[in-house]
């Protein structure tokens, strides 16, 4: 089992972080730790008043964190970079309710060295920060693997958030039980990605991600198989919308999205060209509803410049 031990070094950073959010009013100091420490002496550092919350890889890591008062949340991210893990924390405490979604969190890490605190940042969350957690994915019943659905979220949130040279761009993904689906499509122009092995057609490839991208400026849904490739591009869906019950002011692509998931066991995700929004469908209705973030998260640190002759 890994550990971190609260070295005199250690300690004092904990206490500048205490210092920092009393200061500022923070409503929770969030430590992402490199493994299990002495929750003992940790809680006697910190303010009773502030929650806080202490991050590590594994849940064998964190036993006995509870049992002093710290709020304990297993990431299971070991090999993903830094910035990824603290963001992933964020977001995990945020579901958990451990941190209000607009509230103002220290966070305590360390960015240099492993094992030794060298790095406080001043977290502001935006109330709108909702980007989709793993758990809330698994809560869906559907044939299509996790990985899967949450790379096509990723994306679809991606683009809402960002659009494409400066414009909003509204897409379509139609998620599994492609044959089916294919059943009830047509192209709607020449497909950029028809032809190309299936290397060059997964959408876990950053580079294909960002092809994806450039074409969801085009007509057209984004038919993707279960393991997460796309099968084609700029298709049109022909299914019936009889009956199916939407909201005011949702427009043909959020009706085919809805459509095609009452044909077929797909998942549709959807994005709004005018809001951003991340709408996800199955069995015909609404069960998932993404809001863009303004922007990508901010992470406020300070100028590091080593001392001279080092």
């Amino acid at each position: 089992m890994a550990s971190q031990r609260l070295t005199k070094h250690n300690a004092e950073m904990v206490r500048m972080a205490v210092r920092t959010a009393e200061a500022l009013g923070a409503g929770a100091i969030l430590i992402l730790l490199d493994g299990t420490t002495d929750w003992k002496k940790l809680s006697q550092l910190c303010n009773e008043k502030i929650s806080t919350i202490v991050a590590a890889d594994r849940e064998e890591d964190l036993e006995g964190a509870a049992e002093v008062g710290l709020l304990p949340l297993a990431l299971n991210k070991e090999k993903a970079p830094l910035l990824e893990r603290l963001q992933h924390a964020l977001l995990e405490a945020a579901a958990d309710e451990l941190i209000r979604p607009n509230g103002e969190v220290i966070t305590l890490y360390s960015g240099f060295q492993q094992g030794r605190f060298d790095s406080i940042s001043h977290m502001q969350l935006d109330e709108r920060m909702r980007r989709l957690s793993v758990r809330d994915l698994q809560r869906l019943e559907s044939s299509v693997p996790l990985n899967t659905l949450k790379a096509v979220v990723d994306l679809a949130v991606q683009i809402g958030r960002e659009g494409r040279e400066g414009k909003a761009v509204g897409a379509l993904f139609v998620v599994g039980d492609t044959r089916r689906v294919l059943e009830h499509t047509k192209d709607s122009g020449a497909d950029p990605f028809r032809g190309y092995n299936k290397k060059h057609r997964n959408l876990m490839d950053a580079r294909v991600s960002e092809d994806a991208k450039e074409i969801s400026q085009l007509d057209g849904a984004f038919i993707i198989t279960p393991d997460g490739y796309i099968e084609r591009s700029r298709q049109m869906l022909e299914v019936s919308h009889e009956d199916l019950q939407m909201s005011k002011g949702l427009g043909a692509r959020h009706w085919a999205g809805a459509a095609i998931t009452r044909k077929t066991k797909a998942i549709s995700v959807v994005v709004s060209q005018s809001t951003g929004t991340v709408r996800l469908y199955q069995n015909g209705v609404l069960v998932m509803r993404i809001e863009p973030m303004d922007k990508a998260v901010k992470w406020q640190e300070f100028n590091f410049d080593p001392p001279a002759g080092e």
